[in-house]
């Protein structure tokens, strides 16, 4: 597969909506937190305390999109793999490295929405709306990231409950920015 990012949006649009495994939901998310940093990005322009992590974190989500369809199509692989020669072990090794790519998008996705959070406070108040867009984005990708990780290794290893209250961290970060752009 060529790179998510070469796309049009319009063919990236497609190639969510077609009847192939990847990109999922994963991929998406990155995405939605490679957006939600451009819109940091964007708002930091226009403030003089503006920082170049927006951008380090845009470029580091926008290739965790195309990480996501890799690894999960690796993980298939091996899945088809174990089927027939019952290396269970492979199929295993190949669905925790599909993990690690919603984790790192939660990671991603948490310090955008808590930079995304700042600039609301601090930044140029014409590009609040912007910057609670951001927040709010973040704040999904992470949801999405955490029940992906759930769904990867079960609701009873240590990673889910992990990725779950991480996402409920900024969950509460979002509802409280967007509580105040609304109030």
């Amino acid at each position: 597969m060529s790179s998510l990012l070469d796309l049009r949006v319009a063919d990236l649009l497609d190639a969510v909506a077609a009847r192939e495994p990847a990109p999922g939901g994963g991929a998406v998310a990155a995405l939605a937190a490679a957006l939600a940093a451009g819109l940091v990005s964007m708002a930091n322009r226009f403030s003089e305390n503006g920082s170049e992590r927006p951008e380090e974190l845009r470029a580091a989500a926008a290739a965790l999109a195309d990480a996501d369809a890799a690894a999960y199509e690796g993980y298939l692989r091996a899945a088809r793999s174990a089927r027939t020669s019952g290396d269970r072990a492979a199929a295993r090794a190949a669905l925790d490295a599909a993990t690690d790519v919603p984790l790192a998008v939660l990671d991603v996705a948490a310090e955008v929405a808590r930079l995304a959070a700042a600039v609301t406070a601090d930044g140029n108040q014409r590009l609040r709306g912007d910057a609670t867009a951001a927040v709010l984005m973040a704040s999904v990708a992470a949801e999405i990231a955490a029940v992906l990780v759930r769904e990867n290794v079960g609701a009873d290893d240590s990673r889910a409950a992990q990725a779950a209250a991480r996402a409920a961290d900024v969950r509460a970060l979002a509802q409280s920015v967007s509580g105040q752009a609304l109030a």
